[in-house]
């Protein structure tokens, strides 16, 4: 198992500001360039059927306009399919979406819609696109996901960020547990939602977990202090709390 951790940035509220006032600034495609300058892995954009954040003229112009990997977050619908075989990005992470919610609010019941998803994982793998699924840290949705083909599962960590105090440490448990399952069984595991400079240490630290997908604490954060000065910190409290971690499994 590889120790090292990436970094997968969310631009979609780079596209939400903009479209507040219409017009073409800020512009998505810079804020990737300038996380990807900063030590972004690859960029993660959310195409929602409502089109409140990035545009698919979005999603074009990342695909051809970035050098980092693309990794594109679709509610499973054929819309969504048509256009990620379009565009072809190099990962599409599906996720539950309902209309009326601000952000994402849970994982993906892979249980109950695993006989749409089983068609639906198998049409984006047939365009060499690498799969993932955003889902609870729980055996019974890892194991549906498993069994649905996609290589990867993205733990929900929106739970643990929200969680006080000895809720936090039951929530981390979960989280600890998922992942060394899902690698068990032989599955790549990320992580993402919620996670900010003082939550992102605990889930860095998790071994198994070789990605974590962050967005909107970096984007308000930049507001402050820049985007590159967020990502670059982000990305220094990620590989110190791995490299703690590689020493103390060494020891």
């Amino acid at each position: 198992m590889k120790n090292n951790l990436r970094l997968g940035v969310n631009i979609d509220h780079v596209a939400t500001i903009r479209n507040a006032r219409g017009g073409n600034h800020p512009d998505p495609i810079y804020a990737a360039t300038l996380a990807a300058n900063a030590g972004a892995d690859s960029i993660t954009a959310h195409l929602r059927e409502d089109r409140r954040h990035v545009s698919e003229n979005d999603i074009a112009k990342l695909s051809s306009g970035i050098k980092i990997p693309l990794n594109l977050e679709i509610a499973a619908t054929e819309e969504m399919l048509k256009i990620a075989s379009t565009h072809v990005p190099y990962a599409a992470c599906i996720v539950p979406e309902k209309r009326e919610e601000r952000t994402t609010e849970g994982g993906l019941d892979v249980v109950r819609g695993y006989s749409y998803l089983k068609n639906f994982v198998n049409k984006l793998l047939s365009k060499n696109i690498h799969v993932s699924v955003f889902i609870e840290p729980e055996k019974e949705q890892i194991d549906a996901a498993k069994s649905l083909g996609a290589p990867v599962i993205e733990l929900h960590t929106g739970a643990y960020c929200n969680a006080i105090g000895s809720n936090q440490s039951q929530e981390l448990n979960k989280l600890i547990r998922s992942a060394k399952y899902a690698v068990e069984i032989g599955l790549e595991c990320h992580a993402g939602h919620g996670l900010g400079f003082n939550t992102v240490s605990s889930i860095a630290s998790i071994q198994e977990i070789c990605e974590l997908n962050i967005g909107h604490f970096l984007i308000g954060e930049s507001i402050f202090s820049g985007l590159e000065h967020a990502v670059q910190q982000m990305r220094a409290l990620m590989d110190s709390a791995r490299d703690k971690s590689n020493k103390e499994t060494r020891a």
